[in-house]
C-alpha cells in the first residue's frame, strides 16, 4: 500500500522544469490573449490602473510628507497656503533642495546620457516605447523638486510613470505598435484621473494630449484605467477634490459675454507664461552656469521671490481653495499673478522637473478673482458670481497652457457637478485654446519640443515618417559621368532615350550638379563633341537629399528646388552619390502609407466587432 501512495506521489509531483515550462506555456497564452483580445486587453489596463492610482496616491502622500518636514508645517496644510513659514526655511530649503537635485543629475548623467522621453513624445515618434527606468528617475526628480518649494505640479511625474508603468508591460507582451500607443495613453489618463479624482477628465487628458484623438478602440481603455485608479486613490485615502465651491452659481446672459472675453484676456496670460519658461532658460545659458549649480541659482531667486509671495511655492492646490475662500483685492491678485508666472519659468528655467498643469490652474484662479474684482466695480449685481469667473478663469488659462480643453471643461464639471457653469467655463475655454493656437500655434509640451528642435505638434503618430526614409525609397542605379568625359563619350555610353538624365561628378567622385541627356544630344554640340568635355555643359547644384531623412523632408526639398529627380549622397563633406530619388515615387509612396493608416484606423473604429481587428 505505501509503496502505491509512493508512486503516485512520484507520478503528482513536478520537476522544477516542468513547472518553468508550464509558465512559459502560462505567459505565452497570456501575451496571445493580448496581442490578439481587446477585451484582454480592457481588463489589463484596469488592472494596471488599479496600480498607477496607489503609486500617484503615495507619491503625493510623499510630497506633502516632505513639505511638513522641509517647511515645518502644521499638520493639514499645504506649502502653496502660504501660511505661517518661517522664513529661513523659505531662503535656504528652495536652493539646498536646487544643490542636491543637480548633484543626483551629474551623478545619474554618468549612466544614464540620454534624456527621457516623455507620453507625448513616445507616442508621436516611437510608437508609445518609453522607458520604465527613466519614468522612475523623472518622478524621483519630481518629487525632490516638488519638496524644495518649486513652482511646479507633481503631475509632469504622475504622467511620467503611469504611461511608463503601462508601456513597459506592453513592450513586455509585445503589443503591436497601435495598441502600445493606447497603453501608454491609458496610464497617463489614470495617473491624471487619480492625481484629481476626476476620472473624467483624466481620460480626456489622455486623448487630447496624449494619443490626440478621440478613437472608440481606445476609448474603454482609457477609461477603464482612469476609473480604476481613481478609485484605488479613494480607498486608499479621503477622496480629494481639487477646490470646494461653497455657494450655488446664477448666471444671467451678460455672465456669458464676459465669459469669452475672459477667454481672450486668458490666451495672452497663458502665452505669456509659456514664453516666460523660455526666456528663463536663456537668461540662464547666457549666464554660463554649469547645468548642476543652476537649480540652487533658481532655488535661491525662488525664495527671494517667496518671502514677498509664499504663495508662489509649490504646485498651488492650497492656494486655489485659499482664494476660493478669501477674497483678495484686485491689485493683489494682479501682482501674486505675475509673482507665481515669474516663479514658474525660474523653476522650469533653472532645471527643477515638473509640469505647469497644476500652476496654469492656480494661475487661472488668480486671473477668475482679478476679473470679477474688476467687474464687481463697475456691475456690483455681478459680484454674486465670484466663484464663476474664478473658475472660468482657471479652465481657460490652463487649457492655453496645457492645449486640452475638454480635459479642463470636465475638471471643474466632476469638481462641482454644475452644468450651467459648466458651459460657462466652455465658452471661456474654447475662446483662450482657440486663440493660442491660432497665433502661438503650440501647448506648453509642444513649444517645449520646438525649443528643442522636434517638428511635434501633438502626440499624433509621425514615428512612420522616420521610418520611410530616404535610404529606403531611393534607388541605387544612378547614371554617373565625370566632368572629363567628352559628349561623345557620353552619347555612345547612354543612347538617347535610356535615360532621362546622368549626375555628373568630378575626378574624386563628390557630386557636382544634373544633366539632361536631351541637353547632351542638342545637335549644338554635334561639330566638338569629340573634345567638349561634359563638365562644361553642367551647372554645379547643392540640391541633393541624404540618407536618412524622411520622405516629408525630401518632399520639402523637392518643392523647394522645383526639381523632379535628386541624387541621394552619403554625407554633405564627402557628396559621393549612392542613389537618387523621383519626386513621382515619394509622394507616391508617402500617399500609399497614408492611405494603409487611415484604413487602419477606420477598422479599429469598432470595439467589439466580431473577427480579426485591422491594425497598422
Amino acid at each position: 500500500m505505501t509503496a502505491r501512495l509512493t508512486s503516485r506521489a512520484a507520478r503528482v509531483a513536478l520537476h522544477p522544469q516542468d513547472i518553468f515550462r508550464r509558465l512559459r506555456v502560462a505567459g505565452a497564452s497570456i501575451q496571445r490573449d493580448l496581442r490578439s483580445s481587446d477585451l484582454a486587453q480592457i481588463v489589463a489596463c484596469a488592472a494596471i490602473g488599479t496600480f498607477v492610482g496607489a503609486v500617484v496616491d503615495l507619491l503625493r502622500g510623499a510630497a506633502e510628507w516632505l513639505h511638513r518636514v522641509d517647511f515645518a508645517l502644521r499638520k493639514h496644510t499645504l506649502l502653496s497656503d502660504g501660511m505661517n513659514i518661517d522664513r529661513a526655511h523659505i531662503l535656504l530649503v528652495p536652493a539646498l533642495g536646487g544643490l542636491l537635485l543637480g548633484g543626483l543629475a551629474v551623478l545619474v548623467r554618468r549612466w544614464r546620457k540620454h534624456d527621457i522621453v516623455d507620453p507625448v513624445e513616445a507616442n508621436a515618434l516611437y510608437g508609445g516605447r518609453m522607458s520604465l527606468v527613466d519614468s522612475i528617475r523623472l518622478g524621483l526628480a519630481t518629487l525632490l523638486s516638488n519638496a524644495a518649494g518649486a513652482s511646479l505640479g507633481m503631475e509632469a511625474g504622475y504622467s511620467q510613470l503611469g504611461a511608463g508603468i503601462f508601456s513597459s508591460v506592453a513592450r513586455r507582451f509585445g503589443l503591436r505598435r497601435e495598441a502600445t500607443r493606447v497603453f501608454v495613453t491609458a496610464g497617463a489618463g489614470a495617473a491624471i484621473a487619480a492625481a484629481f479624482n476626476a476620472p473624467l477628465a483624466g481620460a480626456f487628458y489622455g486623448f487630447e494630449l496624449i494619443l490626440a484623438q478621440y478613437s472608440v478602440r481606445a476609448l474603454a481603455p482609457v477609461a477603464v484605467a482612469s476609473v480604476a485608479a481613481t478609485l484605488m486613490q479613494r480607498a486608499l485615502s479621503h477622496p480629494l477634490v481639487l477646490f470646494r465651491v461653497n455657494a450655488a452659481v446664477h448666471l444671467d446672459t451678460r455672465s456669458y459675454m464676459l465669459f469669452g472675453l475672459m477667454g481672450v484676456l486668458a490666451a495672452g496670460i497663458g502665452i505669456l507664461a509659456m514664453m516666460a519658461v523660455t526666456w528663463s532658460e536663456r537668461s540662464m545659458r547666457k549666464l554660463q552656469i554649469p547645468d548642476w549649480l543652476r537649480p540652487a541659482i533658481g532655488g535661491f531667486l525662488l525664495g527671494g521671490l517667496a518671502i514677498y509671495f509664499p504663495q508662489v511655492l509649490g504646485s498651488g492646490h492650497g492656494a486655489i481653495q485659499y482664494h476660493f475662500d478669501i477674497r483678495w483685492a484686485f491689485w493683489p491678485l494682479v501682482i501674486l499673478l505675475f509673482a507665481k508666472i515669474i516663479a514658474s519659468a525660474i523653476s522650469v528655467g533653472s532645471g527643477f522637473r515638473g509640469g505647469l498643469f497644476s500652476s496654469s490652474l492656480l494661475l487661472g484662479c488668480l486671473f477668475g478673482s482679478a476679473f470679477a474684482e474688476a467687474v464687481g466695480q463697475f456691475s456690483p449685481d455681478l459680484a454674486g458670481q465670484y466663484n464663476a469667473f474664478v473658475l472660468v478663469g482657471m479652465g481657460s488659462v490652463a487649457a492655453a497652457i496645457i492645449g486640452a480643453p475638454l480635459t479642463m471643461v470636465f475638471l471643474v464639471l466632476e469638481g462641482t457637478g454644475d452644468f450651467p457653469l459648466t458651459v460657462g467655463v466652455l465658452i471661456g475655454v474654447i475662446t483662450a485654446s482657440t486663440i493660442t493656437r491660432l497665433t502661438f500655434g503650440y501647448s506648453f509640451a509642444t513649444w517645449r519640443f520646438h525649443q528643442r528642435g522636434l517638428g511635434i505638434r501633438g502626440a499624433h503618430d509621425i514615428g512612420w515618417i522616420s521610418d520611410l526614409s530616404v535610404a529606403r525609397m531611393m534607388r541605387s542605379d544612378p547614371k554617373i559621368v565625370t566632368t572629363q568625359m567628352t559628349i561623345a563619350m557620353l552619347r555612345r555610353q547612354f543612347p538617347a532615350g535610356s535615360a532621362k538624365q546622368v549626375f555628373v561628378t568630378n575626378a574624386q567622385g563628390a557630386y557636382l550638379g544634373l544633366l539632361p541627356l536631351a541637353k547632351a544630344f542638342d545637335a549644338t554640340y554635334d561639330g566638338d563633341a569629340e573634345t567638349r568635355l561634359v563638365g562644361t555643359l553642367t551647372d554645379e547644384c547643392n540640391d541633393f537629399l541624404l540618407p536618412g531623412e524622411n520622405v516629408r523632408s525630401a518632399l520639402a526639398r523637392f518643392e523647394t528646388t522645383e526639381n523632379e529627380v535628386l541624387p541621394v549622397l552619403d554625407s554633405r563633406s564627402e557628396r559621393k552619390i549612392v542613389g537618387y530619388m523621383t519626386e513621382a515615387y515619394a509622394l507616391r509612396r508617402y500617399t500609399q502609407e497614408l492611405e494603409r493608416r487611415r484604413s487602419a484606423e477606420v477598422g479599429d473604429q469598432d470595439l467589439f466587432s466580431i473577427g480579426p481587428t485591422p491594425r497598422a
